[in-house]
């Protein structure tokens, strides 16, 4: 084994600005003693005692004999010289006798440490506005659904919107993720470039899937500029441009306040909408052309598989069909029982403010994917054994989820408070939202780690079995509590062990 040897000041005199450090070497005996004092001429009765206190340090810090063994001899000391200088057969041998002779220091968490996932919390809670803040165009665009009118059941127009959302949710998470990868390896040119093309396609690909399923041409536009914003956010929010997507909500967040207070008509809404549209694509143009223009094309060309996208393009669609069911579950049971015809009753349900709930809490939630990371690391530095370092990583897990469902509970009930007319949520509603919270957020995290195929197939497993039930006329709420209650309890079965191991996180 060999290595550099390292160069350090010399501390004798100035006429050397560096010198080559090597071990000590043992000490000649002066021929004359003349005016030295006798304590200058004493010999350690070991001469590994001064090699010790020489790398009292290193050897302080070691936990295994090895890693002294190999400072030693990336430091030059061969057997030969083991033998000749300190009297042992080899550097081994040396390394084992220093690591007994001197006492473990093992260091502490460093107040210094640079933790790699510190996550700053106003921008955590910057991006959870601009998920929750979107929601007030419906508000402002009901009015284009004739809710007088059905298809299939249900409010005509409110299908292809959904299907719209659906197709936009899965696209542009598979487009994030290949723009993250490109970010992943410091080219931001390529990430803008994959970002260019890609969100006008999931924006084109997603209207025209809801012109294909039809409805009427105010909720068909409705779709086409939802789908052209979704489209815009992804840009901004990969680009790390929150503060613009919020400055693009403001017409939208204004109007919506206004229409609170006193009736606007619909062409006021409209143009409100479309402002807020307009201002967010105006934008994310803004930023894919300085990225563009700003970047320089690297020499190396490299090619990411579209393959590896998959997985993040279903779980997309799992996430999207499990939060329309929790929102559209009741309205979707009532068409069904209906037989496709228009309901004579339709019961209020709870569900506005068990989404707005959701939504808020997303900053959170991508704050606690940090917070759980960074604990993770300083558990990593400070565990002594692998049994120790999993306890106290399951710790870890099972506090963030539990602040995370906390946090929730607590936003549905002020949303509840706040929402006009809006009956607070049972018992069954309340398990029902709490778990599709924490599966999601336990999704996210498996994500994280990488293990995207797992997440979305249990994801969409959940899903496609909640569809079904609902189609089938079963209680959506009994549905959700099964379909989201065994989707939570196998992704914490996968994130406990896996999770675990100290590999995952280095």
């Amino acid at each position: 084994m060999s290595g550099p040897l390292r160069l350090v000041p010399d501390e004798a005199g100035s006429e050397h600005t560096v010198q080559l450090r090597t071990l000590p070497l043992k000490r000649r005996r002066p021929a004359a003693p003349e005016s030295e004092p006798e304590e200058s001429l004493y010999l350690s009765a070991d001469p590994l005692d001064e090699l010790a206190e020489r790398l009292r340090d290193v050897c302080a810090d070691a936990v295994h004999p090895y890693e002294i063994a190999a400072f030693l001899e990336s430091d030059g000391l061969s057997d030969e010289q083991a033998a000749l200088l300190y009297g042992r057969p080899d550097a081994f041998t040396v390394a084992e006798e220093l690591f007994e002779k001197v006492q473990r220091r093992y260091p502490g968490p460093s107040s210094e440490f640079a933790n790699p996932w510190r996550a700053d919390p106003w921008r955590c809670v910057v991006r959870g506005l601009v998920f929750a803040l979107p929601g007030l165009g419906y508000l402002l665009g009901a009015s284009l659904f004739a809710t007088t009118r059905t298809r299939f059941g249900l409010p005509s127009g409110m299908l292809a919107l959904s299907v719209a959302t659906l197709v936009s949710w899965g696209f542009n998470q598979a487009l994030a993720h290949r723009a993250y990868r490109w970010l992943g390896r410091l080219r931001r040119r390529e990430a803008a470039v994959c970002l260019a093309v890609g969100a006008p396609v999931g924006a084109l690909v997603a209207a025209a899937s809801a012109y294909v399923v039809g409805g009427p041409l105010g909720a068909l536009g409705f779709a086409a500029g939802q789908s052209c914003y979704l489209g815009a956010a992804t840009v901004l929010l990969v680009l790390g441009r929150e503060k613009f997507l919020l400055l693009s909500l403001a017409p939208a967040s204004v109007g919506a306040g206004v229409v609170l207070a006193v009736d606007v008509p619909q062409l006021v809404r409209t143009v409100v909408l479309l402002a807020s549209v307009a201002l967010a694509v105006g934008l994310a143009v803004r930023e894919l052309l300085v990225c563009v223009r700003g970047g320089e094309r690297d020499s190396v060309e490299l090619r990411l598989p579209v393959r590896q996208e998959v997985p993040h393009l279903l779980f997309g669609l799992a996430c999207g069909a499990l939060t329309l069911i929790a929102g559209l579950g009741g309205t979707i049971h009532q068409a069904v029982q209906s037989g496709g015809h228009p309901a004579q009753a339709t019961s209020t349900t709870p569900t506005g403010p068990a989404m707005i709930a959701l939504t808020l809490s997303l900053g959170l939630a991508e704050w606690l994917l940090f917070r759980y990371r960074a604990l993770a690391v300083a558990a990593l530095r400070t565990s002594h054994t692998s049994g120790q370092f999993s306890r106290r990583t399951g710790a870890i897990l099972l506090g963030c989820l539990f602040i995370y469902l906390t946090t929730v509970a607590a936003l549905d009930a002020a949303a509840t408070v706040l929402w006009p007319g809006a009956p607070a949520l049972g018992v069954p509603q309340l398990g029902a939202m709490l778990l599709l919270g924490g599966s999601l957020w336990l999704a996210l995290l498996l994500n994280a780690f990488g293990f995207s195929w797992s997440t979305a197939l249990v994801c969409l497993a959940a899903a496609v079995a909640e569809s079904a039930g609902l189609l089938a006329g079963a209680d959506p709420i009994v549905l959700q509590l099964i379909g989201c209650g065994a989707a939570a309890v196998v992704l914490t079965a996968l994130a406990g062990p896996a999770l675990g191991r100290t590999t995952q996180h280095r």
